[in-house]
């Protein structure tokens, strides 16, 4: 086991869940992440694993068929899951958010109909908050809800979607003003609708079309799409928690477990980085020695370690303090911010210490290159992050005078 990112005090449930998941994700995951996410493939044979395993009902409740396991389990996991492939964690982490809200949020009925099959892999959930014309200006949203007898008519077109073809479940949040006088403060004015559907790619169901796979960067393998709603009708017992208004509310929550995901992202692939970048310097050899033995390179493996041990401590910190109960946005937001950047500057180090052979696509390096700046502005930008801290530490250190 490596020296480097150990959590001290978990349980020995935990050790074995992580264990077992560490030896898939090295038997399973690294032999094949590199080639499958240059043909940009959807890993299912990886995701019918991961099934097997129960990972997607890792904090289901028991009563639910799920595995009832602590944030910091989940989160624990997907940082050796994202040291594998960091596309994977996202099929995870979209699936698992729709989960974690529906428990906290949802009516009886929701949680019986849905809980159960997610936390057998059967449904699989997805989460839409961005539009085309914003990101994290989330009260700006337009995409409309209004009441027609028992149903809602949905228009509006969502962006951005993790698992939007692959899903067969999704939250979505649009503006409903039923209830909500003029001038409502927008963010009161916004509802989550639960919105079944079929798999796949076009029109999915009657109103909804899924128009095919965005081509990124990096963050391959994975499907990101747009959805776009023309007259969707949704039953009114398909309201998240069964009260219009609520949405942005139950989104942030979903969010704020988010952001610990991808903080454990983070860590995840800054220590993949680290460990491909330890070994490559002791394997190279220049002016008759291997590389590091350079001073100049040794410097640069402490810059990294340090790194790697600073974000796995904030993201568990993090963790931690959402399973105690408490409020944990400001320590999410922290975690999720240095995180992300660690992760970009590690990555970056370990690119440099592979020099020409960084750029070629046959060393895992480069791929991690492309996938590290989606951390960057997933769940938040980086300057989203700031703001939200500055918010809580000016609440928390009052000037009293």
């Amino acid at each position: 086991m490596a020296r480097l990112a150990q959590t001290a005090g978990l349980t020995d449930v935990q050790q074995e869940i992580l264990s077992t998941v560490r030896d898939f994700v090295d038997k399973e995951i690294i032999p094949v992440a590199t080639e499958l996410e240059h043909r940009d493939e959807y890993p299912q044979a990886i995701v019918d694993g991961l099934k097997e395993l129960g990972l997607f009902g890792l904090m289901i409740p028991e009563e639910y068929g799920g595995l009832g396991e602590s944030l910091l389990t989940y989160a624990l996991c997907v940082e050796e899951i994202a040291r594998g492939w960091m596309s994977v964690s996202g099929i995870i982490n979209t699936h698992f958010i729709v989960a974690y809200m529906l428990k906290q949020h949802g009516t009886q009925e929701q949680k019986d109909h849905f809980l159960p099959r997610m936390a057998a892999g059967d449904v699989r959930g997805a989460f839409s908050m961005s539009e085309p014309a914003l990101g994290s200006d989330v009260s700006a949203i337009t995409s409309k809800a209004v009441r027609d007898g028992d149903e809602y008519v949905l228009n509006g077109q969502k962006m951005w979607l993790t698992n939007g073809g692959t899903s067969n479940l999704v939250a979505v949040l649009v503006r409903s003003d039923e209830g909500h006088p003029e001038g409502t403060a927008p963010h009161k004015s916004m509802t989550t609708f639960l919105v079944e559907k079929e798999p796949g790619f076009g029109e999915v169901r009657p109103g909804l079309t899924i128009p095919g796979k965005i081509d990124k960067m990096g963050y391959k393998g994975v499907d990101t799409t747009e959805l776009i709603m023309d007259g969707l009708r949704i039953p009114a017992d398909r309201v998240l928690g069964g009260a219009t208004g609520r949405g942005f509310y139950q989104m942030m929550d979903g969010v704020e477990v988010g952001r610990v995901n991808v903080a454990a992202r983070g860590c995840g692939v800054a220590q993949r980085a680290f460990e491909l970048g330890v070994s490559y310097a002791q394997q190279r050899h220049t002016f008759g020695k291997p590389i590091a033995q350079h001073q100049a390179i040794q410097f640069k493996l402490a810059e990294m370690a340090t790194k790697v041990e600073a974000a796995h401590a904030m993201m568990v910190n993090a963790a931690r303090k959402k399973d105690s109960g408490e409020r944990n946005d400001l320590e999410a937001g922290m975690a999720k911010y240095l995180a992300s950047e660690y992760c970009k500057e590690v990555v970056e180090d370990a690119f440099r210490i592979h020099g020409g052979y960084g750029f070629s696509k046959e060393y895992e390096i480069e791929r991690l290159y492309r996938e590290a700046p989606m951390l960057l502005i997933g769940e938040g930008t980086a300057e989203i992050q700031k703001m939200i801290i500055g918010r809580r530490l000016l609440e928390e250190y009052k000037f009293q005078g």
